[in-house]
């Protein structure tokens, strides 16, 4: 079993230890979400979405803490996507199975 695949098998399911997963996902920001302006894109679809960098993270991540920048203000999307739930849990799995298949 990989450093990664036992890592998961072992931690608890926490913010804290994860790097950020959730924060390189597209987030579709609906009616009422508050978040600043200057954090906001358009998709390809003309729909509004919580803007990423170049690198694919999302713009309000603080990058010397891993945590939201403006978390009082996150989208409901990301309000929505609570920790070590089914959406979380599954995300975590994706991303270790990705990192597995890369390494030599």
């Amino acid at each position: 079993m990989s450093s990664l695949a036992a890592t998961e098998s072992t931690e608890p399911v926490l913010c804290s230890n994860c790097p950020a997963i959730c924060c390189q996902l597209k987030v579709l920001l609906l009616p009422g979400d508050d978040v600043p302006e200057h954090y906001i894109d358009i998709d390809e679809h003309g729909m509004e979405i919580l803007g990423k960098l170049d690198d694919g993270w999302c713009v309000a991540l603080d990058r010397d803490n891993m945590c939201c920048s403006m978390y009082e203000r996150r989208p409901f999307v990301c309000r929505e996507f609570a920790m070590g739930e089914t959406d979380c849990r599954d995300e975590r799995a994706n991303w270790r199975r990705i990192a597995i298949s890369l390494q030599p």
